[in-house]
């Protein structure tokens, strides 16, 4: 069964909290934020303003799955996961 439009959401703003609040993350995560946001790219019920968000996520997961040191990835992007998860929020 496909998750929902608010399901999708959801999910994307609780891995990339995770990765905010627990500094360190996996491969997989960074692969199934790459889904959920090709996904909702394409979902005409998504705010613009949140799909300009998601090419920024679609950007940091692309670069986490290719990174040999991922947990200093998502250590330099904590500003970044703090601010899309609350930016998502006020648009969803």
């Amino acid at each position: 069964m496909p998750l929902s439009h608010s399901d999708q959401v959801t999910l994307l703003k609780d891995i990339l909290n995770n990765h905010q609040t627990d500094c360190c993350g996996s491969v997989s995560e960074c692969e199934q934020l790459e889904r959920l946001v090709k996904s909702l790219m394409v979902n005409s019920q998504v705010d613009q303003n949140v799909k300009n968000i998601l090419q920024e996520v679609y950007q940091y997961s692309q670069q986490g799955a290719g990174t040999a040191d991922l947990d200093e990835h998502i250590l330099s992007n904590q500003e970044n996961l703090s601010q899309w998860v609350n930016d998502i929020g006020q648009f969803s």
